[in-house]
């Protein structure tokens, strides 16, 4: 079927809240390129929207699914164990930056990991309160859309939210809320809206990935863990989106040199088979009883025989360099446009976590989405993929597999070069 075809069945079938706006259909892909249903070629700086850190269809990781498929499909991890998932669970917990021992469970998602991730907060301490960030995403079943500090186009329509979740600002010096402001901000939510006594975590992405990847600074996120462990709280890291290599570490907390508490983690984690996992101090863990955690298909063979591969290629290819590397080069092609376009501002990037942001100009840094949503439809007309985000949603960030080929990688850069320039004329011009 071509796309209008399948265009057509998606009008007819598919509900409007699920629905991608993009009449592309995608038919098959390779590393950093996929093809749609009419054989358009299309480079791909999206990634499944982090997903693809090793690209579509990595050959270690089809591997793995094919052979695992030859095996073990589905048993239902808590009727009947398998290697797999054991085996991942080790791995998991030999990596993640966590206090003492670890011990993992695996889930399907990233919000699934969240939903987890504060059950055993709260089992563990004894107490309800949750304390997320301004601008953060943490998922959208209803108790993660709580903890999500953006209301469009997330949790409008779907309120009310599960109470004892409550938000502080998170650093953001461009958008002028220094480290010092974010710590005031959050022992003020102590004095107005929860005691600490009665928090169970506090909750965080190190670079925020929906809200705009704004990276915490290291000391920041230090006097965020010398802050819980003066009140007994717990620490929990959201990595779905900054993990596996993204950054130019492993883990993006990594950077920081502070240990979680309880972490999370999803999208690359797989490459595309849905995963996720809750890694944490053991004793922590432990703390939910028998059987309180899991579900059918949580932690499939099938997604862990992918997760294994993930690591084994992230090692043996030393993908965590090539985080590096990439971003570096990023972020040197985005100075060159801060200082050609004035709509082109704050650049910014922790590996190849990468983005910039468009302004009505740098003078009063105002925030243009509709230029961002300008940039993606034009890039998308001219066989570019590529997304913004941000709390004012005028943020252009790249995620681009690691394993992009630098012709491909170039073309694409290209394609953005080239569309700033007829969207603004490379002056302080905007759209019309």
């Amino acid at each position: 079927m071509n796309n209008a075809e399948l265009n057509e069945l998606k009008q007819r079938y598919v509900a409007s809240g699920a629905a991608t706006p993009s009449p592309h259909f995608a038919e098959h892909a390779e590393n950093a390129q996929l093809w749609d249903a009419d054989g358009q070629r299309f480079i791909d700086f999206a990634g499944g929207i982090g997903v693809l850190n090793l690209g579509h269809r990595h050959p270690k990781v089809v591997a793995a699914v094919k052979d695992q498929l030859d095996h073990l499909m589905h048993t239902c991890q808590t009727v009947m164990s398998y290697a797999s998932y054991v085996q991942l669970a080790e791995k998991l917990c030999q990596l993640s930056p966590v206090r003492h021992d670890a011990k993992a469970m695996l889930v399907n998602a990233g919000a699934e990991a969240l939903e987890n991730a504060v059950k055993i907060a709260r089992a563990a301490t004894g107490r309800s309160g949750i304390i997320c960030f301004d601008g953060s995403f943490h998922g959208r079943t209803l108790m993660t859309l709580s903890m999500t500090g953006k209301v469009l186009p997330y949790k409008n329509d779907f309120g009310p939210m599960p109470g004892d979740v409550f938000r502080a600002p998170f650093p953001n010096a461009y958008h002028g809320i220094s480290d010092e402001d974010a710590l005031n901000g959050l022992k003020k939510v102590f004095k107005t809206d929860i005691a600490p006594h009665r928090t169970a975590a506090i909750v965080i992405e190190p670079v925020q990935g929906e809200g705009g990847f704004y990276a915490a600074s290291p000391a920041f996120l230090k006097a965020l863990r010398e802050l819980c462990d003066e009140h007994g709280i717990m620490l929990i890291v959201d990595e779905v989106q900054s993990g596996f290599a993204r950054t130019g570490r492993f883990f993006a907390l990594e950077h920081s040199e502070i240990e979680a508490d309880i972490m999370t983690m999803a999208k690359s984690l797989a490459n595309g088979m849905p995963l996720s996992a809750v890694v944490g101090t053991a004793e922590v863990m432990d703390a939910a009883g028998p059987n309180s955690l899991g579900g059918t298909y949580s932690g499939n063979p099938l997604a862990c025989a992918a997760a294994l591969a993930v690591i084994e290629a992230i090692e043996e290819e030393n993908l965590v360099a090539t985080g590096a590397r990439l971003g570096d080069k990023l972020y040197q092609r985005f100075a060159g446009w801060q200082k050609s376009f004035e709509a082109v501002d704050n650049s910014r990037h922790l590996g190849a976590m990468a983005a910039f942001e468009l302004v009505t100009d740098k003078a009063s840094r105002t925030p243009d989405p509709q230029l961002a949503a300008a940039l993606c439809a034009r890039a998308r007309e001219k066989g570019l993929i590529l997304l913004s985000c941000g709390f004012w949603g005028n943020s252009i960030r790249i995620l681009v597999p690691l394993t992009v080929s630098d012709d491909v990688l170039e073309e694409g850069l290209d394609v953005i070069e080239n569309s700033l320039e007829e969207l603004t004329g490379g002056s302080t011009a905007r759209i019309a």
